[in-house]
């Protein structure tokens, strides 16, 4: 199948899974993850539609970005979808408009300082650990729902990372366990959409955004509430390297 008919199947499926949970289908946009995949079948995604794209290396960006935008008729977004080391963040704002993985406040107030030294603001996510896996990045999270300590610590950086300038805190983000089926990845995503409501109360901010769920349960995210689906293998097959 072709890249567009690969856009077009995951589109149905979005669809699909927006009616069971009786939401809007524009509720949630969909972020093409192009990482490994040359320039050249990023600009099939962009002719057959796709708006917004995500890529996880800073190294990768700076090549495969710069060749896109120069060929590229409509406008895209490229959202950064990786762990960000501190000394390449001023790389990721010069290309990206939407950091999703800011997971430590250390990060957060690099990216605020390189927005105030250039006079902007940027768009991040707060990349939270729900599942509690030590092989994952993100905020600590696991637990949050019982463990008052936990809780506490995680208000504690979360109100420290929306107080400093120059960043939009638009949502939350995460990434489930790999498991042989998607639904045993639902409780993660519904523990995050509740993260979420519950940091929106607290601290009355607006979080838009929820960005969860990936080629193998996509579908599941949605259906808890998902603004955001980071999809890659379902749109541009394997990995190329």
């Amino acid at each position: 199948m072709s890249i567009a008919d690969n856009l077009q199947q995951v589109r149905d499926t979005i669809t699909a899974a927006c009616s069971r949970a009786d939401r809007p289908t524009g509720e949630v946009t969909l972020v093409a993850v192009s990482k490994t995949h040359p320039a050249g079948r990023v600009l099939e995604a962009i002719q057959a539609g796709a708006q917004h794209f995500g890529e996880n290396r800073v190294e990768e960006g700076e090549t495969k970005i710069p060749a896109v935008m120069r060929v590229a008729q409509a406008p895209i977004t490229w959202h950064m979808i990786g762990h960000v080391q501190s000394r390449k963040a001023k790389q990721v704002v010069s290309l990206f408009q939407i950091v999703q993985s800011v997971d430590t406040l250390k990060l957060a107030k690099k990216f605020s300082r390189l927005m105030q030294e250039q006079g902007s603001t940027l768009d991040v996510l707060l990349e939270m650990n729900v599942s509690g896996e030590t092989s994952k990045s993100g905020f600590a999270a696991g637990g949050w729902e019982t463990d008052t300590a936990a809780r506490e610590a995680l208000w504690l950086e979360f109100g420290q990372v929306t107080a400093l300038p120059c960043l939009r805190v638009r949502g939350l983000m995460t990434m489930a366990p790999i498991v042989p089926d998607m639904e045993a990845a639902r409780p993660v995503f519904r523990s995050l959409a509740r993260l979420r409501m519950a940091l929106a109360e607290r601290f009355a901010v607006p979080l838009p955004d929820l960005s969860m769920g990936m080629t193998d349960d996509y579908p599941v995210a949605v259906e808890e509430g998902a603004t955001i689906v980071r999809v890659g293998r379902a749109i541009f097959g394997e990995r190329q390297r």
